[in-house]
């Protein structure tokens, strides 16, 4: 994504008014499979600087930015998300990365293999927000500790007509845990000498009932949706799901 277009969807999110704006995937940095092509000093210099501007903007517009990152740290890549506010940035590195042969993250990049621990959450306007990146949906043991949350911020980089698949999967996590799911997945594609991988969008927002509230094409476009917390307690105190739970727990 070019700067200029970036700094334009900024302004038109100060001017709507949004607080949390959620970056996809592989936006700001190369795919990475296109990484290898990359000195560690340059992707180093590239993180710096894209870290120095957001906190900028952050501050300039009042808006939080949640973007996945790379960062380097001891000549090693680190697969990050990066939370910029106004008074601070904070990293938190992916804690289960895709490793499957033909796409395997965890051979490349340096993050830790180790016990999971609490998904990183920060709050704005009395709305609490956790973040968890797209392939981390997929665990169930990264939802284990998720309490009040509201909305789970979801940066993903999906491909391969996995739309479906994908769709049905932001539906019933955001059902079964009665919370809101922002999902931001990038657009455009990367060749390779064997096929065409198409990354179609489909950035999703999805309601704590389960229900798909808006979602977008496979186009550049900006979603603006609205997160109400009063929907968020009437999803859980109408389901009960949590409540059933505790119950056993304390019997």
């Amino acid at each position: 994504m070019s700067s200029t277009k970036f700094y334009n969807y900024l302004r038109i999110a100060s001017k709507n008014g949004v607080k949390v704006l959620l970056l996809g995937e592989y936006i700001l940095n190369p795919f990475f499979k296109e990484l290898a092509g990359l000195s560690v000093d340059l992707i180093s210099e590239q993180a710096s600087f894209q870290s120095r501007v957001l906190q900028e903007l952050s501050e300039l517009y009042g808006i939080t930015i949640v973007a996945p990152l790379l960062r380097v740290k001891r000549g090693k890549i680190y697969k990050s998300v990066a939370k910029f506010s106004t008074d601070s940035t904070r990293y938190y590195d992916q804690q289960i990365l895709i490793n499957y042969p033909h796409w395997n993250e965890e051979s490349y990049f340096a993050n830790e293999v180790a016990p999971l621990k609490r998904v990183p959450t920060f709050v704005v306007d009395g709305v609490k927000f956790a973040i968890v990146s797209g392939f981390e949906l997929h665990f169930d043991e990264i939802f284990a500790n998720l309490k009040g949350v509201h909305c789970i911020l979801a940066p993903s980089v999906s491909t391969f007509e996995s739309y479906k698949r994908w769709e049905a999967l932001l539906l019933t996590r955001a059902f079964t845990h009665n919370c809101y799911i922002l999902r931001a997945n990038r657009i455009g594609e990367y060749r390779d000498a064997d096929e065409v991988w198409s990354f179609y969008g489909d950035s999703i927002l999805a309601s704590p009932h389960g229900e798909l509230l808006e979602h977008l094409g496979n186009k550049e476009e900006l979603l603006i949706g609205e997160i109400d917390r009063a929907e968020v307690t009437y999803a859980r105190r109408s389901w009960r799901f949590a409540q059933a739970i505790k119950r056993r727990q304390d019997a």
